[in-house]
């Protein structure tokens, strides 16, 4: 596996060693061991998602308060998508930036984003199937939503060929 750090260091871009031949690919898609060595603690995941969307859908920015916080490591096993992580944290040196990366099917790049990050994602593709590890319990109470287009965030948005993005009706709002 190979790690990258990007603009906020504490978010990183994981890529897996891949074997290919005429038969296909295979690649270890999570490993805990190596994933707690690679970012540098221990790391316990509690639940695992899955989202499918069509091209134009914005899901995000999602996040939830403590006691409920998570972490996240990401990634797309159908089509692309413009991935987002949002530094929230207001003691944080870089609160309020922003880095982002395209993760697809074809690339296996996979992002973890620590406790203290808003999240959403773009789809690009015709459609995509997006999974992502969380390290707590989903929690209705717990969570907020900050919308895509928040000018303290400043997010550039990929311009796709859509009329509008397509958002839930809590992904509208400002909380």
């Amino acid at each position: 596996m190979k790690v990258t750090t990007l603009r906020i260091p504490d978010v990183k871009v994981i890529e897996p060693e891949v074997f290919e031949d005429e038969r296909g690919f295979f690649y270890e898609s999570f490993n805990q061991h190596k994933f707690n060595e690679l970012i540098g603690e221990n790391i316990t995941f509690v639940q695992d998602n899955h989202s499918k969307s069509t091209k134009g859908v914005l899901r995000g920015l999602h996040y939830q308060k403590t006691p409920y916080e998570q972490g996240k490591l990401v990634r797309v096993i159908t089509g692309e998508v413009f991935d987002v992580a949002v530094d929230i944290r207001r003691d944080s040196p870089t609160y309020g930036h922003w880095v982002s990366e395209i993760l697809s099917a074809e690339n296996k790049k996979q992002l973890w984003i620590p406790k203290g990050f808003a999240h959403g994602f773009l789809t690009l593709s015709d459609k995509s199937d997006f999974v992502y590890k969380v390290t707590n319990y989903y929690s209705k109470k717990h969570e907020k939503t900050i919308a895509y287009n928040h000018p303290e965030f400043n997010i550039s948005w990929p311009k796709i060929k859509i009329s509008k993005f397509i958002l839930s009706d809590k992904d509208r709002k400002i909380i």
